[in-house]
C-alpha cells in the first residue's frame, strides 16, 4: 500500500490530466509537508545528500539555508553567532540579481501557467525563441546559432562535439585533439575534463582514462602586465606544430576561474585568435563563469576583441534561478557539419530548452541590459579595492586582485578551508575558500556596506586560513 505522500502525489495527477476540469494541487487536497527540524535535515543530509567535491557520508556539517532576498542568505539557525549572511560569491557565480527578485519571479510564474517543460525535439516555443534571438544579438561577432542546454559543463561537451563534427564532416578526421593552457577549468564531464589542467586541477586521477589533450604553459598572470613575448612565441607554435591533429583550442579569456582564479592579459587570447586563423584550426571561448558582466566587459572576449567559433555561457544566465547554458556557434561551424554524412549535431538533452528556463533566462538578461550594470561592476570592484588596501600586508597573503566585480587573495599556503568559511561566516558572509585562496564574487545588486563587509570578510578569513 503505498504512503500517504505517494497516494496525494497520485491523486493530484490524476485530477490535473482530468479533462473534466478538475485539475491542480488545491481539488487533491495537496498541501506542502511541514518542514523538518534543523537537527533532522542535517541527520538526513549527511546519510543520503552526496555535495560537490565532498565524501560519502560527509565528514563537515554544512550550513542549513531556510529562505534567501536580496544578497543575504537566511540560515535555518545560527551559525557562530550568524543567522544572516550577505552571499558573496552569487551561489557559485550565478545570481547576480540577488535573490527573490520580483522580475525574476513574476517571469517564471507567468511561464508556469503556460508550461514547465515540453520536448525540444520537433517543437519549438517562444520562450527559446526569444532567448536564442537575445543571446545572437549579445554575442561578438557572427556567433548566431545557439544550442540550449542545461549546464555549463555539457555546453563544452557540446562546443567540443561542434568542434569534432566539423572536421570530420569537411573530410579532416584526424583533427580531433584539442588545444589548451594549463590552470584551466572546463567542468566534470569527459571532455571538458580532459582540457582541465592534468596535474594541478582536481581531475588529475582520471590520467590514463581521458583523451589526452595538448597543453601548452600557463600564461602570465597579470591583467594589466606587459604581454610576456616569449609567452606568445610559445602560444603560436604550439598551435602550428599541432595544427594537423587539433580540432580547436578553448580557453577561458581573461579570467581562469576554478583551476586557480588567475587573471591574464587579452593579448593571449588575440595571439589564439590570430594562430588559430593562420593554422586552420578553430577557437572556443569558456564564458561561463565570464559572460554577462563580471570581468566588466559583457564578455570577457570582449578585452581581447575577438569573436571565437564557438561560445559557452552558463552560470549568470538565468540569475542563479534555473539551470541552463547554451553553446553559440558561428554558420561556418554550422555549415561544416551541415556538409558531413550525419548533417545534423548529434546531441540532444532532455530538458533542452526548458521553457522555464529559457524564460527566467531571457528575464535575467533584460534585467540586466535595462540597468547600468558596468557601473554596478564597477562600484563593486572599487569598493572591494578600497577594503582590500591593507589585505597585502596580511602574514601568508602573496597577491591581492580584483578584475571587474571578481576580488582574490592568494596566500602562500594551502587555505585552511574550514578556519577561513568560520573567520568569513562571523563577519556576516558567506564565502568558499579553496585551494590557496579566498576570493568573492557578489551580485551586482550588493550595496556599498555589504560590499565593505565582505572585503572585511576575505582579510578575516584570509588571516584565519
Amino acid at each position: 500500500m503505498p504512503d500517504s505522500t505517494t497516494a496525494v502525489a497520485v491523486a493530484a495527477a490524476r485530477a490535473a490530466a482530468d479533462p473534466s476540469g478538475a485539475c491542480g494541487p488545491a481539488s487533491a487536497g495537496w498541501a506542502p509537508p511541514p518542514p523538518l527540524e534543523p537537527g533532522e535535515l542535517l541527520e538526513l543530509d549527511r546519510r543520503h545528500v552526496w555535495h560537490p567535491y565532498a565524501p560519502m557520508p560527509g565528514t563537515s556539517e554544512p550550513l542549513v539555508v531556510e529562505s534567501a532576498s536580496g544578497v543575504r542568505l537566511r540560515l535555518a539557525r545560527p551559525a557562530y553567532g550568524r543567522r544572516e549572511l550577505v552571499d558573496g560569491m552569487s551561489s557559485w557565480w550565478s545570481a547576480v540579481h540577488g535573490y527573490n527578485h520580483p522580475v525574476l519571479n513574476e517571469a517564471v510564474r507567468a511561464q508556469l501557467g503556460r508550461m514547465s517543460h515540453v520536448m525540444f525535439g520537433g517543437l519549438t516555443h517562444e520562450p527559446a525563441v526569444r532567448l536564442a534571438r537575445r543571446l545572437a544579438g549579445l554575442a561578438p561577432g557572427d556567433l548566431e546559432h545557439v544550442f540550449l542546454c542545461d549546464s555549463g559543463s555539457v555546453a563544452v561537451e557540446v562546443a567540443v562535439k561542434m568542434c569534432l563534427q566539423h572536421w570530420r564532416s569537411l573530410g579532416r578526421p584526424r583533427k580531433r585533439r584539442l588545444m589548451t593552457w594549463r590552470g584551466g577549468y572546463h567542468g566534470d564531464t569527459w571532455q571538458p575534463m580532459s582540457v582541465c589542467d592534468p596535474d594541478g586541477g582536481m581531475h588529475h586521477l582520471w590520467s590514463g582514462a581521458l583523451p589526452v589533450q595538448v597543453f601548452a604553459d600557463a600564461p602570465p598572470s597579470g591583467f594589466d602586465a606587459e604581454p610576456d613575448e616569449a609567452y606568445l612565441a610559445h602560444l603560436r607554435e604550439t598551435v602550428g606544430r599541432h595544427a594537423g591533429e587539433l580540432a580547436a583550442v578553448i580557453v577561458e579569456p581573461v579570467v581562469q576561474g576554478a583551476g586557480g582564479m588567475r587573471f591574464h592579459s587579452p593579448a593571449y587570447v588575440r595571439a589564439l585568435r590570430e594562430a588559430c586563423d593562420e593554422h586552420g584550426v578553430l577557437l572556443v571561448l569558456d564564458e561561463i563563469a565570464t559572460g554577462f558582466g563580471r570581468t566588466g566587459e559583457l564578455f570577457a572576449a570582449g578585452h581581447a576583441g575577438v569573436t571565437p567559433d564557438v561560445m559557452c555561457v552558463g552560470k549568470a544566465l538565468t540569475g542563479g534561478y534555473l539551470s541552463m547554458a547554451a553553446t553559440l556557434c558561428t554558420p561556418r561551424v554550422a555549415e561544416g557539419i551541415a556538409r558531413g554524412s550525419v548533417p545534423v549535431l548529434a546531441h540532444g538533452p532532455t530538458f533542452m530548452g526548458n521553457p522555464l528556463a529559457s524564460a527566467v533566462a531571457d528575464a535575467s538578461l533584460g534585467l540586466l541590459l535595462s540597468q547600468d550594470w558596468r557601473a554596478e561592476v564597477r562600484r563593486i570592484g572599487d569598493g572591494l579595492r578600497a577594503g582590500l588596501a591593507g589585505a597585502a600586508g596580511l602574514p601568508g597573503v602573496r597577491e591581492v586582485s580584483v578584475l571587474g566585480a571578481i576580488a582574490v587573495v592568494r596566500l602562500d599556503h594551502q587555505v585552511d578551508t574550514a578556519a577561513a568559511t568560520r573567520a568569513a561566516v562571523r563577519a556576516g558572509v558567506w564565502l568558499r575558500p579553496f585551494r590557496d585562496m579566498v576570493y568573492a564574487m557578489p551580485p551586482y545588486v550588493t550595496g556599498d556596506e555589504d560590499v565593505a563587509r565582505i572585503a572585511a570578510a576575505l582579510c578575516a578569513a584570509a588571516r584565519e586560513g
